[in-house]
């Protein structure tokens, strides 16, 4: 468990850095390609994977997180600007159906009645802690849609590289930072050419520091479900409920985030959610 709660560490800082670099500059797409190269760095001095240039294999999991990992971001943005960040942030931790679905159908886990319990108990815990006033009046499901399945398609593609034998997951993790940047590196090109974007210190010193603490939450989440490689559930619950919990958690001690009698009951519902998910796995 404690890759999974080291995960869930990184994960909420990436949250937390977002919310630092919102109040001080603008997120753009060159943060997010800075952040990739941030990562393939880290990914070349912690893991010096051996790459042959000449034989570099088609991996269809890889070519697909290379494109989702940098288009979640934009269409983070789009849905948090036309749909609001409540309605946003609840498809984004809704989409764990998806991976929970894969779970029982993909890859054929048998899950006991307990886990079942700690996610049901979660997705209650979801709904009290996510109810907050919607401030924005803009609607449009289609990018709210897009982010449900973007995220839940992602974390079934990790567990899949996280699976794989044939390749080294630590080599896997390069060659998607490296994919990432580059198709961050493409669209911030083309950005600068049809828009105007900002480039400064502070946002190459983010997105560093985002890309260090990203590499880190990926790192601990694949080692994780390598560890419950056969309990997927695990991961995808624990992960989920753990980064809410705690997210809510920070947010209302660190930024004054007020809390209704609702979200508390919430957390409180969410904890109880966590420790059944990871009592079934002690059974």
């Amino acid at each position: 468990m404690v890759y999974l709660f080291i995960s869930i560490l990184f994960s909420v800082s990436v949250g937390i850095l977002f919310k630092l670099i919102k109040a001080r500059t603008t997120i753009n797409i060159f943060l997010i390609a800075v952040n990739y190269l941030c990562a393939i760095a880290a990914s070349w001095i912690f893991f010096r994977p051996e790459i042959e240039l000449r034989a570099i294999p088609f991996n269809l999991y890889h070519l697909s997180l290379s494109i989702l990992l940098p288009l979640i971001f934009i269409l983070l943005s789009l849905s948090i600007r036309y749909s609001g960040i409540i309605k946003t942030d609840i498809a984004q931790r809704i989409s764990l159906v998806i991976p929970i679905a894969c779970s029982y159908w993909i890859f054929n886990e048998t899950i006991p009645i307990l886990r079942w319990l700690g996610i049901v108990i979660g997705f209650i815990a979801m709904f009290f802690i996510l109810n907050k006033a919607q401030t924005s009046r803009e609607k449009n499901a289609v990018f709210l849609l897009l982010v449900f399945l973007g995220y839940g398609i992602i974390d079934v593609l990790f567990k899949m590289v996280a699976l794989q034998k044939s390749i080294p997951y630590t080599t896997a993790l390069f060659y998607i930072f490296c994919g990432s940047f580059v198709v961050a590196a493409v669209i911030t090109l083309f950005s600068m050419i049809k828009n105007k974007i900002e480039i400064t210190r502070s946002t190459f010193f983010y997105g560093l520091l985002l890309g260090l603490f990203n590499f880190l939450n990926i790192y601990f989440y694949l080692k994780a479900h390598q560890y419950f490689s056969e309990n997927p559930t695990t991961v995808f619950a624990t992960m989920n409920f753990g980064v809410i919990l705690l997210g809510t958690v920070v947010g209302a001690v660190y930024f004054k985030e007020k809390l209704s009698s609702k979200n508390i009951f919430g957390l409180i519902m969410a904890v109880i959610a966590i420790l059944l998910v990871v009592v079934s796995q002690l059974d």
